[in-house]
Order: structure tokens, then C-alpha cells, then sequence
């Protein structure tokens, strides 16, 4: 059971919990739109690093969502899910050795905007393990 009950604003679960503040929540979602879809990263690679980083955040309801599907990995998706894998291990403390890994594989472009998808996806998924958000049953 959440910590505070849903608002009546909002499509999702997650949305209901931010609809307290719809300002908040449209604002929200609107950057969860941008940042989640095709840009330089493939919404499939980050879906993949969405769910790697739910193993390590503590929300319930992200983790209900699946984990990584390491079948459809290809080199990009492996790195990338294990570079966030490195993020939520590390707390964000990640050693310049990972980074240049990550150089090999990703132009500047895809690095920041990996990062900025991993930072968006992480305060969600605390906002969700704060709030004990969890699977609807």
C-alpha cells in the first residue's frame, strides 16, 4: 500500500501519485515522453536499462515490469545495461576505467543522453520505492 493515497489525476499509478500536483505531473511526464523514446538510444535499448536499474532501486512496481531480456542484447545494450548496472552498484560513484568503456562504444551524444535517461529513470523509480508503490494485483 502506497504511503499516500492516489489522486484522482493521472493515468497510471505512478501518474496518480503525482497528481496531486498536476503541474508536477504533467511536466513529468511530458520529459518522461521525450527522454524514454527513440532519440540517439533506441527506446528498446533503454526499456533495457530501464529494467536493469528496477533490479537495483527498490521499486516493486518497476520490477513488476520485468527484468532485462539479455536474449535481445546486442553490443550497445550490454554495455549500456551494464554501465547502469555499475551506476545504482557504485551509487552513482563510477570510476573513470567504466567511462572510458563506455567512450568506445557511444558517441558523446549517446553518453549524455544514456546518462540522462539513467538519472530521469532512477528518481522515478525512488519516487515509486518511497511512496511503496507496487504491482497492481
Amino acid at each position: 500500500m502506497t504511503i499516500i493515497n492516489k489522486s484522482n489525476v493521472g493515468a497510471t499509478p505512478f501518474q496518480k501519485l503525482l497528481g496531486h500536483n498536476p503541474d508536477v505531473m504533467k511536466a513529468w511526464s511530458s520529459l518522461g515522453d521525450v527522454i524514454e523514446g527513440d532519440g540517439h538510444l533506441t527506446s528498446t535499448l533503454k526499456e533495457q536499462v530501464r529494467r536493469t536499474l528496477a533490479q537495483g532501486n527498490g521499486c516493486e512496481y518497476c520490477k513488476a515490469k520485468g527484468k532485462p531480456d539479455s536474449s535481445i542484447f546486442d553490443e550497445k545494450t550490454s554495455v549500456a545495461a551494464g554501465f547502469a548496472e555499475v551506476f545504482v552498484k557504485q551509487r552513482g560513484e563510477v570510476a573513470t576505467s567504466i567511462i572510458e568503456v563506455l567512450k568506445q562504444s557511444f558517441t558523446e551524444e549517446e553518453i549524455s543522453e544514456l546518462v540522462a535517461f539513467i538519472c530521469f529513470t532512477t528518481a522515478q523509480q525512488h519516487f515509486g520505492a518511497i511512496m511503496k508503490l507496487e504491482p497492481e494485483s
